[in-house]
């Protein structure tokens, strides 16, 4: 099995594509050392170093990655679909964290 995933943190919401990847596709998500945490099958396209869903998320959730939140979700997201600007709100330029995860 391809190892496709890498996970910044074990509990992160999000890892990231190491290769281009296809729906479809059985991938092995491995941490920053190379430890064996789980498979995924991918639901849609994820290109690479685009995000990954590691769970199914609700809407307005917030979206965690490197340990902590870095955005909030804008739709129903389902384990192994790409996460990016289409289903999920940043953090990185709000003025307030948690303004962004309201509504």
């Amino acid at each position: 099995m391809k190892k496709g995933i890498l996970l910044h943190e074990v509990a992160d919401d999000v890892g990231v594509a190491v290769m281009n990847l296809k729906t479809g596709e059985q991938i092995a998500v491995v941490t920053l050392e190379g430890q064996p945490v789980k498979e995924i099958k991918l639901v849609s396209d994820v290109p690479l170093g685009h995000k990954v869903a590691m769970r199914d998320l609700a809407l307005d959730q917030p979206v965690i990655e490197y340990g902590r939140a870095i955005g909030a979700t804008r739709a129903v997201i389902t384990a192994g679909e790409h996460v990016h600007v289409h289903n999920i709100k940043s953090l990185r330029w709000a003025a307030s964290n948690v303004n962004l995860l309201e509504k």
